[in-house]
């Protein structure tokens, strides 16, 4: 059962985590490359805020973004700012995000998110989670994914597992950090490989943040993940 009133929470946790830690930046660091390629440190805090208000568009019934184009521009606008700029506006959109989540609705209606991707409401909260967690890894200031919260680690693992289930280029897989279990891939009877290896490292392969060189593969090779 998804408790969207707990994730929101975690939420406002995760962006209190984040902007005291991007508060020991200055404006030099904050223009400097994240590890996100192509991205500056400033363009993963612009996307921050401006994704906040992105679900706030989609909790309310309006398109995520005007377009894809229109979103990537915004990005690009607000990147070179001040970092002082840039953490009010992480604060101020965060808040924003919180103040609509607080509000009652029916959380179990269906939205809309981009590229026709739908979910349940009450999703929405631990979606932005992932965005918060993620990039406060990807700003490559300290925050790495074993410092991740563990239910977020799990609960991610899920979600990312759960996305490539049934993906005709994904093998059917194990996923095992030697105590739970997840499986992924082509649907079959049993699975062809299985991946082995710290919850982190699981994680950073699913989301695209590492290569699986920490991992063990039995069956086969690694398997190359779609992109998200």
């Amino acid at each position: 059962m998804i408790d969207h009133a707990r994730d929101l929470v975690s939420v406002r946790e995760a962006t209190d985590r984040l902007l005291t830690a991007a508060a020991k930046l200055d404006n030099a660091s904050t223009a400097e490359p994240s590890r996100l390629p192509g991205w500056s440190r400033g363009h993963v805090l612009a996307h921050i805020a401006r994704n906040a208000d992105a679900l706030v568009n989609v909790l309310e019934g309006r398109p995520m973004y005007v377009s894809g184009t229109a979103r990537d521009a915004d990005i690009e606008r607000d990147a070179p700012r001040p970092l002082d700029v840039q953490l009010t506006d992480v604060r101020e959109s965060a808040a924003r995000f919180q103040e609509t989540g607080a509000t009652p609705a029916d959380w179990a209606r269906t939205v809309e998110l981009r590229n026709g991707v739908t979910d349940a409401a009450a999703r929405v909260p631990f979606r932005r989670w992932v965005e918060v967690e993620l990039h406060h890894v990807d700003l490559g200031i300290g925050y790495e994914l074993e410092d991740l919260p563990a239910e977020f680690v799990e609960r991610e693992i899920e979600f990312l597992a759960e996305r490539f289930t049934g993906h005709a280029d994904v093998p059917p897989t194990r996923l095992t950090d030697g105590t739970r279990a997840w499986s992924t891939g082509r649907e079959a009877g049993a699975p062809e490989i299985t991946v082995r290896g710290s919850a982190p490292d699981l994680l950073g392969w699913l989301a695209g943040r590492r290569d699986g060189s920490g991992l063990t593969v039995e069956g086969g090779t690694l398997p190359a993940l779609p992109p998200l």
